[in-house]
């Protein structure tokens, strides 16, 4: 959300002393004191929160009342995987007799109990809590009163029940193949949505109430983008978690922007999918490019998750893939590079500031094909099958995934794996989609998929 919130004023509550939140969220970062939902008097004196802690990803619960805290909770159990969906579930009620049922936290499903030992005051008997206090304000990714505090990711489905402390099942259940924690499109509280209860970001960014009830959100600040990518199909994104990234000190936009980077060497990073087999297709747009049109600080293509990705992190933080025989990038002005070579150099021309890059990637027939601006390079046909017409022969059989390798601080890119965006700039005019959901700028070749749950598994 970068710089963005919502926000409401909460009514008359049915009980200031029950209520649980529900949200499925997926984090591109954390970060200290990172808000999911915040609620304050317009002072320091009066608040409610639910935020991460600390870099760790660790999840706190926090309420004060009169400058005083009463309840500080934060669970061990952190967020660490950047490209999954989470369901957080934070179900409280302080008329419970035993003091550690008064706030149950769960994560997909199950409850956490495990807190740190400086941090788990719960609340007293009958605590009341400003998050569900007349009159007093209620933020969502966001500490709306000192304007900080910013959410970084992407939410969905987010829930207020006013009254009741609800068990997790009414948000989601574990799917019966997989086992895994999918979501529920209908939500059916216990007893009832309560005076201030409300759910949004259901149907994509939409800030409409769609309870029972009217409570609709306002944006507070920023710009609020819509995303294919959702619990129930998953896009790929940049892959923060890899060790090769820590260069990038601006990745943004649901980890879909590399940002600026820092040193000044060559630095890559993979996605958070790969395949073995299938046929994928993305986008890559080149946002900036340093110095002149024919410079050589770009490479863009497929990772080989078979090779030890971060082999080549010399003392001065050089990530240079494209010199061994981990990736395969299409590097501006000079065809194809793979271990420290290039190859079909007059086939593939040179790309500039708001060029769009398309990759086409057959692992059946171990090609890919590239194309710039939605026309395929070297006469390429993506749907040649085993004859690859145009296609750049992949150079092994492995577990590939999308890739982008830039030099400077000011190379900077934005990827699309068919959520519909080029960071918070809309998809202008949406190619033929591939037959899983997806929005791209130029036409899917048939039988190509986005790397998303559903085009894996297609």
């Amino acid at each position: 959300m970068a710089t963005t919130y919502l926000t409401r004023t909460q009514g008359s509550p049915t009980e200031n002393k029950k209520f649980t939140v529900s949200c499925w969220f997926q984090a591109s970062q954390v970060a200290d004191e990172m808000k999911l939902i915040y609620s304050d008097d317009n002072s320091t004196n009066n608040y409610t929160y639910i935020h991460f802690s600390d870099t760790s990803g660790r999840i706190r619960f926090q309420n004060r009342n009169g400058g005083s805290n009463n309840t500080e909770l934060i669970w061990e159990n952190n967020i660490r995987d950047f490209s999954a969906f989470y369901n957080l579930v934070m179900a409280v009620d302080s008329t419970q007799t035993t003091a550690s049922d008064r706030v149950k936290f769960y994560l997909n499903g199950v409850q956490q109990t495990v807190l740190d030992s400086s941090a788990n005051t719960f609340p007293p008997s009958d605590q009341t809590f400003t998050l569900n206090s007349g009159g007093y304000g209620v933020d969502i990714g966001a500490n709306g009163f000192n304007n900080n505090a910013y959410f970084q990711g992407v939410m969905s489905y987010f829930a207020f029940i006013d009254g009741t402390q609800e068990l997790p099942g009414i948000f989601g259940e574990t799917d019966s193949t997989t086992g895994q924690w999918k979501i529920k499109t209908t939500i059916t509280p216990s007893v009832a949505w309560g005076a201030n209860g409300f759910l949004i970001l259901k149907n994509g960014n939409s800030l409409t109430d769609e309870s029972s009830n009217s409570n609709n959100f306002t944006l507070g600040g920023g710009t609020l983008t819509k995303t294919e990518s959702c619990p129930s199909n998953v896009f790929a994104t940049m892959n923060r978690a890899s060790p090769t990234t820590a260069a990038f000190t601006a990745m943004g936009n649901g980890n879909l922007y590399n940002g600026s980077q820092s040193p000044n060497y060559w630095n890559a990073i993979p996605g958070t999918f790969a395949a073995s087999s299938g046929k994928f297709y993305w986008e890559v747009k080149i946002e900036g490019v340093w110095g002149s049109t024919s410079n050589t600080t770009h490479r863009h293509g497929i990772a080989n998750l078979n090779v030890d990705l971060n082999q080549k992190v010399g003392s001065t933080g050089d990530v240079a893939w494209t010199d061994d025989a981990i990736a395969a990038g299409w590097q501006n002005s000079s065809g194809v590079r793979y271990s420290n070579s290039v190859t079909g150099t007059s086939d593939y021309p040179t790309y500039v500031a708001n060029d769009i890059l398309m990759f086409a990637m057959d692992l059946d027939n171990l090609k890919l094909y590239l194309g710039k601006n939605g026309t395929w390079q070297n006469s390429g046909n993506p749907t040649s099958g085993a004859s690859g017409t145009g296609a750049y022969t992949i150079p092994v059989a492995g577990i590939w995934t999308p890739y982008s390798e830039t030099k400077y601080g000011s190379d900077t890119i934005s990827w699309n794996c068919g959520n519909g965006h080029f960071r918070t700039t809309a998809i202008s005019s949406a190619g033929t989609a591939a037959s899983t959901p997806g929005i791209f700028e130029y036409d899917v070749p048939t039988s190509y998929q986005p790397m998303s749950t559903k085009g894996l598994n297609t």
